[in-house]
């Protein structure tokens, strides 16, 4: 397990649609366990392949409970249906960053899936968690949450974000 180099916004690779996952073996398992280990260490609730560079349908969500310290769903190819309801919240995101907004969603969704080992997941999600899955399977479809924001904001954070990046130089 380790923790990966987390990519950022306008990174081509961000953009790509992710490829379907056919093979469940221990290669999916370590890139899995490296997610969740990055996201953990960003510190972020949910997190795609994509983010780390690898272009495979695959998203961990922090579904831990205080009880439950540091557990996590992973799921493969994901597919969001019957998405209900509609609410308004603030997001962010690991890859874009400094910068924070309010983006509509579903309030309730239903997830088709599979598990690391391969096996059917179906569930439904409402609220945060609903919020946060549907965020990270927009990242497997090249969809980042400033593509949810009007053309204005979107044209303000790119600006904010060159001359961040020029102070970086």
């Amino acid at each position: 397990m380790s923790i990966r180099k987390i990519i950022t916004y306008p990174h081509p690779v961000l953009r790509e649609k992710a490829k379907q996952i056919t093979v469940f073996d221990e290669t999916l398992q370590t890139l899995v366990r490296d997610m969740a280990d990055t996201m953990w260490a960003a510190p972020g609730v949910g997190l795609a392949a994509n983010q780390i560079g690898v272009a495979l349908q695959v998203v961990v969500v922090d579904n831990s409970t205080e009880d439950d310290q540091r557990h996590y769903i992973t799921l493969v190819n994901p597919v969001i249906s019957d998405g209900e309801g509609s609410i308004i919240d603030e997001e962010g995101c690991l890859s874009v960053i400094e910068c924070t907004a309010n983006v509509k969603r579903f309030r309730k969704i239903h997830v088709t899936a599979q598990d690391v080992e391969g096996q059917p997941l179906e569930f439904d999600a409402e609220d945060r968690y609903a919020r946060i899955i549907q965020h990270e399977v927009d990242h497997l479809l090249g969809t980042l949450f400033i593509d949810r924001l009007s053309s204005l904001k979107r044209a303000l954070y790119k600006k904010k974000l060159k001359k961040i990046l020029q102070e970086q130089e």
